[in-house]
């Protein structure tokens, strides 16, 4: 049976509605492991893991790389540039959405609505796609997960947007992050985003990074005082990157940014939107970075993708390592969610992938492999010793001597003594390789 969509055809014929088939299937467009309204613990698989599609790799992504163009071309491309393209792409993506079964989308302004040098056109442009995309939620009843605005495209942004160092262009940025906020809210989006893009330096020579910094709180408190103003009551989501397009990122990781919010006051209203990508190229493991944000209750949403160690950039690449999403959904599990927000796949296919279905068989892979990785952590957190282990190595600090240095109740002098008293520790094994054989022996489940 087809999903209904709005538009004037379908640009996914012959594709109907993912179904769920269960593992035995060996249908490439069907779901093996997401069933929407499977119960996970006291939630369904759709309300724990709050899919969403991005919109500038899936529908204006086209295979091009910095040796090549492009190697796909969708029938939507066909309409040509202008409203008119953007008006056909819309109803692609929503044809799209409504088939894979998604509940939210994301966006950039620019991907949206086409972009203008003149404000007074790009605004109107925005206007009007936003006008479109509200009456096909409204028909669908997809939802907003985040916008944003592309601050990092535009050659006035080569030096940055908030940290740039001609004030013209600091201005020019507040036109887009407003209008991606008037759209966001129009929309009911649940988050806002702001992605660094360029917000980092090339060279020290040219660049006085304290100052630059502080323009960057500062724009971040008055999008935050406008949101707030116009109704905005989600969250302000900051994306960690530690390199490219700048050689340094001013948003290097979790823990960068949560000092940086922690320093200009802005803790209360921003998280962290974090990548997995991301995290890899700053050195860390996507858990860590996750694991540092919750543990600063500072973890909001996710872009959910992967990378590639032998190529060492951002490649965007669907998630498919199930080690990876079972770490991911232990952390989330944890701190009891991600609502109000979600994982979303800021992924693309591959430049070799360039059928319409590849982009289908992407996005059901890695909620699939999302899927299976809540079904394993919710496994190992509530059914299996895991959690037991954990608190027993650290017993000692539960009562006693070892109570009153983690309540502050001991001195260092104090330490000293029971140190001498006690004499030397005996050894305790952390037992590692106990852990990995049980997250093998809860996935062959």
């Amino acid at each position: 049976m087809s999903t209904p969509f709005i538009g004037n055809q379908a640009y996914f014929p012959g594709i109907d509605a993912i179904p769920f088939e269960g593992r035995g299937s060996d249908n490439p467009l069907a779901f093996k492991v997401y069933d929407a309204g499977k119960r996970i613990g006291d939630r369904t698989m759709a309300e724990h893991l709050r899919f969403a599609v991005c919109y500038w790799h899936s529908f204006c992504g086209n295979g091009s790389d910095p040796f090549g163009p492009g190697t796909r071309a969708y029938p939507w491309d066909a309409v040509g540039g202008g409203l008119a393209g953007a008006e056909a792409k819309l109803d692609a993506a929503f044809e799209f959405f409504t088939k894979l079964g998604v509940p939210y989308w994301c966006f950039h302004d620019i991907d949206l609505a086409p972009d203008a040098d003149d404000i007074a056109t790009y605004e109107r442009n925005l206007k009007h796609m936003v006008g479109l995309a509200k009456a096909r939620q409204e028909a669908t009843g997809m939802k907003l997960l985040w916008g944003t605005a592309n601050l990092f495209s535009h050659p006035r942004y080569m030096n940055g947007a908030s940290t740039n160092p001609d004030f013209a262009v600091v201005a020019r940025a507040a036109v887009q992050v407003k209008n991606a906020l008037d759209a966001t809210v129009e929309l009911g989006g649940a988050n806002y985003v702001f992605w660094g893009g360029r917000e980092g330096y090339a060279s020290l020579h040219n660049t006085d990074m304290k100052r630059e910094l502080a323009h960057m709180a500062r724009f971040l408190t008055m999008a935050r005082d406008y949101g707030r103003s116009i109704g905005f009551e989600g969250n302000f989501l900051i994306e960690p990157k530690p390199m490219e397009p700048m050689k340094h990122q001013y948003d290097f990781d979790s823990a960068t940014c949560t000092g940086f919010l922690r320093e200009h006051g802005l803790d209360g209203d921003f998280k962290l939107n974090i990548e997995a990508n991301h995290a890899t190229l700053s050195g860390h493991s996507f858990e860590h970075d996750l694991q540092v944000a919750a543990d600063a209750g500072l973890l909001g949403s996710i872009d959910a993708n992967r990378g590639n160690p032998q190529n060492g950039w951002d490649t965007d690449q669907f998630p498919s390592d199930l080690y990876d999403t079972v770490g991911a959904m232990m952390v989330v599990l944890r701190q009891g969610g991600l609502a109000p927000g979600g994982l979303n796949f800021d992924a693309k296919v591959r430049r070799e992938s360039t059928d319409p279905a590849d982009l289908f068989m992407a996005h059901i892979g890695g909620m699939d492999a999302f899927a299976r990785g809540l079904e394993v952590a919710h496994a190992l957190l509530a059914d299996s010793p895991w959690e037991g282990w954990r608190r027993e190595r650290y017993a000692s600090f539960d009562a006693g001597e070892g109570k009153a240095f983690a309540d502050g109740a001991l001195d260092l002098a104090a330490l000293r003594d029971l140190a001498e008293k006690a004499g030397e520790p005996t050894q305790r094994s952390g037992r590692q390789e106990q852990y990995e054989n049980l997250v093998n022996q809860y996935l062959q489940r």
